[in-house]
This record gives structure tokens, sequence and C-alpha cells, in this order.
């Protein structure tokens, strides 16, 4: 039986070459013992089946309870999984990377589990590795979980072929466990994350308002369902606002700044963002003023279609047949193809057609702040 070849590495200092080893090693079939926040890991390459093979002889596991899949970027969920609800991206958003293992439907198999560590480590050597990495705790069955370096080799030395000693873990509790692979979510474990942190999170809606450039109809928006939010006292809506276009860095139109001021609004701290198909996903509902905006963001996220609407469109209580429903999220209604259901762009016009545009936005946010 071989020693495992063991390295320390200090999470400040992480040596290149370390890592570069551990990650050829899983390339070739090999086990690694890795450090992540949670606990110490057994890391193999998922797609070398004698690696796997050996990993569940080790574990004790049955075959038909597969292991977790270990990412290092949130967009490879999508490599893996299909159907992600909003739900996942929410809580991708809020705690990931961090102690959370989600389960979600597979692309090849029934279900898969996904998590991305927060350990520097970690990440490193999945990320060099470069192919799919499972990474089940670094214990015999029936023995806990690691917490630092010296229990997680006591019993596999010569059962692994490397290891690194990153002395204590980070937070010492397993990853909290959330199958969201069926209707609603289940929490299978109650790890690291506390269960009132992860109901919180799916439970609270996300509102994204979205213009252009993000400096002044979106803005609008978003400012006034801010304040009627604040003066409902209601802590269950998330608001948020971006553009499809925008230059880095820009700051509020002067218009907006003046006809919000006007509301006893101060948003000059404001700064533009371009909507990114991760905002997309984690919304629960996505207002636009302009079919072009929604064109353009189905065209970034494709799945979001049963999520955007247009925003006067889903305040008009006459053609709106769009509903936020506190369980499922929205669900799509028919589409109304017309032109007086856009909100025109203020940009370059005097101060007047910032005031009139500011009255249509304003009188459709609150039609939807009743709606939501």
């Amino acid at each position: 039986m071989n020693q495992a070849k063991i390295v320390r590495v200090d999470p400040g200092q992480i040596k290149e070459d370390y890592i570069r080893e551990a990650a050829h090693i899983l390339k070739s079939g090999g086990l690694v013992i890795i450090p992540t926040e949670t606990v110490y890991g057994i890391a193999a390459n998922m797609l070398n089946q004698k690696a796997v093979d050996r990993l569940y002889e080790i574990k004790k596991r049955p075959k038909d309870k597969p292991f977790s899949i270990h990412i290092a970027k949130k967009e490879k969920v999508e490599d893996f999984a299909r159907d992600v609800p909003v739900g996942a991206y929410k809580l991708m958003d809020k705690f990931w990377p961090g102690p959370l293992t989600l389960i979600l439907k597979g692309i090849k198999e029934p279900t898969v589990g996904l998590r991305m560590p927060d350990n520097e480590i970690a990440l490193r050597v999945i990320t060099e590795a470069y192919d799919p990495i499972i990474c089940p705790s670094a214990n015999l069955s029936g023995e806990p979980a690691p917490v630092n370096f010296e229990q997680a080799i006591k019993d596999l030395n010569g059962l692994v072929d490397f290891a690194i000693d990153a002395r204590e873990t980070k937070l010492g509790l397993e990853s909290s466990i959330v199958d969201l692979a069926k209707d609603g979510f289940d929490i299978l474990r109650r790890g690291a994350i506390k269960k009132e942190a992860i109901e919180a999170v799916i439970a609270k809606k996300n509102i994204l308002f979205v213009c252009t450039g993000n400096s002044c109809r979106s803005v609008m928006a978003e400012a006034v369902l801010k304040k009627i939010i604040k003066d409902k006292k209601r802590n269950d809506l998330e608001v948020s606002s971006a553009g499809i276009m925008m230059l880095a860095g820009i700051g509020v139109s002067q218009g907006t700044r003046e006809v919000l001021a006007k509301e006893g609004i101060d948003i000059s701290k404001h700064i533009s963002q371009k909507i990114t198909k991760a905002m997309a996903r984690k919304s629960d509902l996505i207002l636009v003023m302009e079919k072009m905006h929604e064109d353009a963001i189905l065209h970034l996220a494709p799945e979001v279609k049963n999520r955007v609407f247009l925003l006067k469109e889903f305040a008009n209580p006459v053609r709106n047949h769009g509903i936020l429903n506190k369980e499922k999220g929205v669900s799509n209604g028919a589409k109304i193809n017309d032109s007086h259901t856009d909100i025109a762009d203020p940009i370059g016009r005097p101060l007047d057609f910032y005031e009139k545009t500011f009255v249509s936005i304003k009188e459709a946010v609150e039609r939807v702040s009743n709606l939501i």
C-alpha cells in the first residue's frame, strides 16, 4: 500500500505547483484529499470510471447514490442541470461560493447535486483539473466528516494518492442540501446555512426593471417601487434595475435626478449596470420599458420568457393576464403587440418630457405594487 504524497499549503500563499500536481493526478484517475470551507473531501474525476469505483469502495457507498459535483464557476451549472428554477438561482446568488449543495434536474441523470465551495485551494484545483470533479467528505463510512487535515488523513493514507494539508477548515460543518428538482423545495440536510436563511432567500421576490442604459426609466421605476414598499413596510421584495446597453460607471441622467428629487428621492449614488444572464435568471418578474428590451433579454436568457413583461402591459388591469403567484412565480399570459405599451426614452429630451415619462412610470409601478 503506497502512502499518499502530503503537501502543506498555506491558504495565503498557495503554491501553484501543488495545485497543478493535484489536478494532474485527478486527470490521471487518482484521488486527492482537498480542503473546502466546510470539511475535507476526497476529490475524483467524474469521467474516470476507475476513480469513481475506487471512491465508492472507499466510502462504502451504494452505486445508486451518486456523489455531488463540485464546480468553480456558477455558469457551469448549465453543463449538468436543466430546467433550473428561479429559487435555485437566488440561492446561488446569495450563498455561492459557499456551504450549499443544490439538487437539480440533471441533463444525463434524473437529478444532480452541485456545489461551489468557498475555498481558494479547492476552487483552483477544480479549475485546473477542468474535468467534472466529485468530492464527498474525506472519511470512512460511519466516521464523522473531518474538519481538519489530521482527521482526514487518519484512515485514508494509502487509500488516496495526494493530500493537501491546509489545517482547519473555516466552518467545520457540512454543507446544507436543498432539493429543487421537484415543485417547491425541500431542505434535505441542515448544515452550515440555517433553514430560516434558505427559506427567506427563496421567499423574497426579485423584481428587475430594465431599460436601455439604466440611467433614466428603469431607475425611476426602481426608485418608485422601493419607496412604495418602504412606506408599506414590506420586506418580501428585492428591487433592482439594469440596462441592455450601457457605458461602464455612468450615473443617472440629470433629468432623472431632477424629477426624482421632486418626489423626495435622492438617486445621486446610483451607478448604471448592464443586465446579465445571472440577473435575469434570479428575477421573479422582469419589467421592461420597450419591446426591444424584452427581445434583448430573451436573446440573453430565453428560459425567463414567462417572467418578462412590458411595464405598462403588466400594470394595465384590463390587458394584463400575467400574475405574480406567491408560490410559482410569474405565469405568462397573452402578450399585447401594441406600441402604446412602450415607454419612450427621455434621453436628450427637455425636462417636461422627463416629467411626463415619470408620471407614466409612476402610475404603472403603483399598479404593479398592488399585483405583487
